[in-house]
């Protein structure tokens, strides 16, 4: 038998020890899952690195939508590395049902966002934190995606009481292209990149509408830049919301 473990290892290993080499973190993308005409979507994400994002979505038609994401991050301030970041994008896609009894759903849509991200290398003194290397830059990003995602047929129980239970993936082609950046306040050359970013999440239904999601997954650059290249994960928590 062929022993993966260290293949995980080597995974779980890129993904720390690169988590503060990039200029760019992701989002967490919308999934609005939808199945019918007129439903809304809102969703809200965190994590421990001070990721905070926000998704809404609309279906417009029996099979269009139209979904927006926004994303800030404000983190290390009093650490080795300040980072700060705004994302906001929108897009439109096209969704559908599959199965006999309408339980797995098909999303693909393409979208356009711009932001800005700020990082900043630091070290400790008896001074606080002085600053190593700033680095700035102002981006613009067209993604494609696409979502899937299946309830369980049956329903769990917890603590006696029946929740409805979700599964779904996540994956996203982007290409970042930086408009400007700065390094310690000098025009510098710009990069671009293409991502890919595979996400997984579970969604648990808390009352009719709401549920609870926990989503994880990593990003991978294509090309080899020295500031924007792939790293930093995506590991959240949070709610959404789906109503007619």
């Amino acid at each position: 038998m062929i022993n993966i473990k260290p293949f995980y290892i080597l995974l779980f290993s890129v993904v720390v020890f690169s988590s503060c080499s990039s200029i760019y973190m992701p989002n967490v993308p919308a999934t609005p899952m939808f199945k019918e005409a007129g439903e809304v979507y809102v969703g809200g994400h965190f994590n421990a690195k001070g990721n905070v994002s926000g998704n809404v979505g609309i279906a417009v038609t029996e099979n269009i939508a139209v979904i927006a994401n926004g994303s800030t991050v404000n983190t290390g301030g009093s650490s080795n590395e300040y980072f700060r970041q705004w994302l906001a994008e929108g897009g439109v896609g096209y969704f559908t049902t599959i199965g006999k009894d309408k339980r797995q759903v098909f999303e693909m849509y393409a979208g356009y966002g711009i932001g800005n991200s700020k990082d900043h290398q630091q070290r400790a003194s008896v001074y606080g934190y002085e600053l190593v290397e700033a680095r700035e830059m102002n981006f613009d990003k067209i993604f494609l995606q696409v979502n899937y995602s299946s309830t369980r047929k049956k329903k769990i129980n917890i603590f006696g009481d029946k929740k409805e239970l979700n599964y779904g993936t996540a994956i996203r082609l982007s290409r970042i292209g930086m408009k400007d950046l700065w390094v310690n306040n000098e025009v510098a050359p710009k990069e671009e990149n293409f991502f890919i970013e595979p996400l997984f999440f579970t969604r648990m239904q808390l009352v009719n509408g709401l549920q609870v999601q926990y989503t994880n997954g990593f990003n991978i650059g294509l090309n080899k830049n020295e500031y924007l290249k792939a790293g930093n994960s995506v590991f959240t928590l949070g709610l959404v919301y789906t109503f007619r």
